[in-house]
């Protein structure tokens, strides 16, 4: 007996962010698999699929926002059943991953919560996972797999260059860690000048740090400042007020993703900014926004990636080769 294998891509969401899901499914032309998914009275959450998923390649998409274990635990499971379910390959698209900020020992008898992530998606089932921009791209080795790391700065900067192109902008980097993506920033807006904010921050008071000074060039400039994420704004906020204070025209905020925990979104509305720049790799509900805030999608650099990996295509290719 001979058959031709044929290959099916299948699209899976979880609970967290429905409404991207449904953006990569119309850019895919794909339905989402249909689920039953609840939890239990004690927390414990179920999932099942509603439809074979045999011999399937299949996308299981789920953002990692607040309640961020509940959400982890429930893409777990997803993969989980899948494996049980016999899919052929199972790629884990995260468009955050959850606990990033710890991939590495400041001091002694700490966890490395970023690499325990990857190695629980990996026993869960998970042949590959897909992700947009990772905190430190050493995460990438954490997975004993293909990782596919998605950048969104061309959707930012696209939107900053279309909407700024009469103003003299410059690229702020909100610290020297993020000094290498600032180098690219202003290298795709053409050539701008790059600043950082020289900050210190105690490894023992999480969300705190102190904006200290600028070193570069923004006098009369318009300030762009990048960032992988925002939780509670207190960096952004003391980056933007030091920025002004030292004489730049304007500031805007541009990050990836919108985390926006406690007093993020009182902080960065009266920062002085003029406008705040988010793609919806988390779900940024009402409440959280404020005027001056634009949410760009992601959905469309998302689909064209799992387009690239089903086909066995070049996911680089998206970024010009500098992926």
């Amino acid at each position: 007996m001979t058959a031709t294998p044929k290959k099916n891509l299948m699209l899976f969401s979880g609970r967290a962010h429905p409404e991207l899901a449904e953006q990569v499914s119309k850019h895919l032309d794909v339905t989402i698999t249909p689920q039953s998914a609840y939890s239990f009275a004690n927390g414990e959450i179920f999932v099942r699929f509603e439809e074979s998923v045999r011999g399937c390649d299949a996308f299981v998409l789920q953002s990692h926002s607040a309640p961020i274990n509940d959400q982890i635990m429930e893409h777990l499971v997803m993969v989980d059943a899948l494996k049980r379910a016999s899919a052929k390959r199972i790629t884990v698209v995260m468009p955050f991953w959850g606990y990033a900020r710890q991939d590495k020992k400041h001091r002694g008898r700490e966890p490395i919560s970023a690499r325990l992530i990857a190695d629980m998606f990996l026993v869960a089932g998970a042949d590959r996972i897909m992700t947009v921009d990772l905190h430190t791209a050493q995460i990438q080795g954490f997975f004993d797999g293909p990782v596919d790391h998605l950048f969104a700065l061309p959707v930012l900067a696209e939107y900053i260059k279309r909407t700024y192109a009469d103003r003299e902008l410059a690229v702020v980097s909100p610290d020297s860690g993020r000094v290498r993506l600032a180098e690219r920033w202003a290298e795709t807006l053409g050539g701008t000048p790059l600043a950082f904010i020289h900050k210190t921050r105690d490894p023992r008071k999480p969300n705190e740090a102190v904006a200290n000074r600028v070193v570069g060039d923004i006098d009369g400039r318009t300030c762009v400042v990048i960032d992988d994420m925002i939780d509670t704004g207190g960096t952004v906020a003391k980056a933007v007020e030091a920025l002004l204070a030292q004489g730049a025209r304007d500031v805007i905020v541009a990050a990836t993703h919108g985390v926006l925990s406690g007093p993020a979104t009182e902080r960065l509305s009266t920062c002085g900014a003029r406008e705040v720049v988010f793609t919806d790799t988390l779900p940024i509900p009402d409440e959280k926004r404020f005027p001056a805030m634009t949410v760009l999608s992601i959905a469309p650099l998302l689909a064209q990636a799992i387009h690239q990996v089903f086909d066995d295509g070049s996911v680089t290719s998206l970024f010009d080769g500098n992926a």
